[in-house]
């Protein structure tokens, strides 16, 4: 949407049409303009108020300020409303990282991905804090279904071949980063991860050592 600043508040103070208002503090946002985005969510809340979605973009609009504890009371409030609002939820998870409390977090975005599986921030947020607590099994099962959904998604395609090595699934990490290869021959980090891979595969055999 092409709109001067201007002319999206001569729209916002005259318009009542929630869908309106809500879009507007939508394209404010993706432009990172956080104060005028404020204005739209809070005028889309009033207009109405038992819907999540204002709640959900007051929450963006303060975890990108870093104001965590408005972010959480704003997600929070977003969960009331609707139980099943998986941004909600994600954004509960973003705010519960970005403190560091990586167990809540985890358990969050599991919930965000049981309501969305299509969800690829909650899904990265998810490989993220899997790797910080070294807890690998649901993670790698929902990188698998979001690339049946999403086959060839590179950017989903690396994290899982990175958890499969983790997890010493080496034989199944070195398939998927050939594929990455394939679709992308000049992807550095998939061939530096494949020669890793390789590597410990080398040493296994030597052992006789048997890897999945």
């Amino acid at each position: 949407m092409d709109i001067t600043e201007n002319d999206t508040g001569r729209r916002l103070d005259a318009t009542e049409d929630y869908a309106v208002v809500q879009e507007l503090g939508d394209c404010y946002a993706s432009v990172g303009n956080y104060m005028e985005a404020h204005k739209c969510y809070e005028k889309a809340a009033g207009l109405e108020p038992d819907e999540p979605g204002p709640y959900v973009g007051l929450g963006v609009v303060a975890l990108q300020k870093n104001l965590l504890e408005d972010a959480e009371i704003a997600f929070r409030v977003a969960c009331r409303l609707d139980a099943n609002c998986s941004k909600a939820w994600s954004g509960l998870a973003m705010v519960a990282q970005q403190r560091g409390d990586y167990k809540q977090a985890f358990e969050m975005y599991l919930k965000c991905l049981e309501l969305d599986v299509d969800n690829l921030i909650a899904l990265l947020g998810l490989f993220q804090t899997s790797c910080q607590m070294g807890s690998f099994a649901k993670v790698i099962h929902y990188l698998q279904l979001y690339l049946k959904m999403h086959p060839g998604d590179t950017s989903v395609m690396f994290p899982l071949a990175a958890l499969y090595m983790k997890d010493n699934k080496l034989k199944q990490s070195k398939k998927i980063l050939s594929e990455i290869l394939t679709l992308d021959p000049e992807n550095k980090d998939a061939a530096n991860l494949l020669e890793e891979v390789e590597h410990g595969l080398a040493k296994a055999q030597q052992k006789g050592i048997k890897i999945g």
